[in-house]
Parts: C-alpha cells; sequence; structure tokens
C-alpha cells in the first residue's frame, strides 16, 4: 500500500483525461457506440483504475505491474484518438486539447514508473 492515489497529479490528470473522452465520444456518429466510442471509454477508464488499483498492492513489483497496464491502455486510447483523426470524427483543436492531455498523463506515468523502478532497485525488491 503506497498511499493515497487521489492525491496524485497523475491520478487526477488520467481522470481528466478519461472524462474528456467520455464528452468527446458523445458526438460520434451512432454507428460507432458499440466500437470505436466504447473501445475508448474502456481504455481510458483502464488507466485511472490500474493506477488506484496498483497503489491498493503490497510491493512495489506489483505497483509497477498495474503501472504498466495503465501505459499499454494509454496507448491503445492513443492509437484510437489517431483513428478517429484520420476518419474525421474530430476537429484539429480537439485533437490537439486531448492528445495534450494525453502527452501529459504519458509523462507523469513514465516519470513515476521510473522512480519506483530506481527505488525498487536501490533497495533489491
Amino acid at each position: 500500500m503506497f498511499g493515497n492515489f487521489r492525491k496524485l497529479q497523475l491520478w487526477k490528470s488520467s481522470m481528466n483525461l478519461t472524462t474528456e473522452i467520455y464528452k468527446l465520444t458523445r458526438n460520434f456518429p451512432e454507428h460507432e457506440r458499440y466500437g470505436l466510442s466504447s473501445q475508448m471509454q474502456r481504455a481510458s477508464v483502464s488507466i485511472p483504475s490500474n493506477i488506484a488499483e496498483g497503489f491498493g498492492r503490497e510491493s512495489t513489483k506489483e505497483l509497477l505491474r498495474f503501472l504498466y497496464t495503465a501505459r499499454g491502455s494509454l496507448m491503445e486510447l492513443s492509437t484510437q484518438l489517431e483513428i478517429c483523426n484520420n476518419l474525421g470524427y474530430l476537429s484539429e483543436e480537439e485533437h490537439s486539447c486531448i492528445q495534450r492531455l494525453a502527452d501529459e498523463v504519458n509523462r507523469l506515468l513514465n516519470g513515476l514508473i521510473f522512480s519506483k523502478k530506481k527505488l525498487r532497485s536501490s533497495s533489491g525488491t
């Protein structure tokens, strides 16, 4: 157990990203409701959920596993954003706004992974 995940800027930013994805996908074509919209919503929800779950685990190794899963979901979401952009579902402004949020989450997530890996290697666990 690693403390209160709700205080992490990473978790807050990933929650913001998820909220924006839900708002964005409301405007997608109806035929994407169970396709791209649903997939993007699930990928975005997975990011803060895995961060939170990792913080409830007992070891740094377990925490890292959940952080890697969150990063995988973020990469999945980034790919889906590119697909949406290619299909014309997003304005340039929407795409760049969401991409900025995703980039911020990526930067914070990679920083936390790096620091936990460094801590783990220095402690030998």
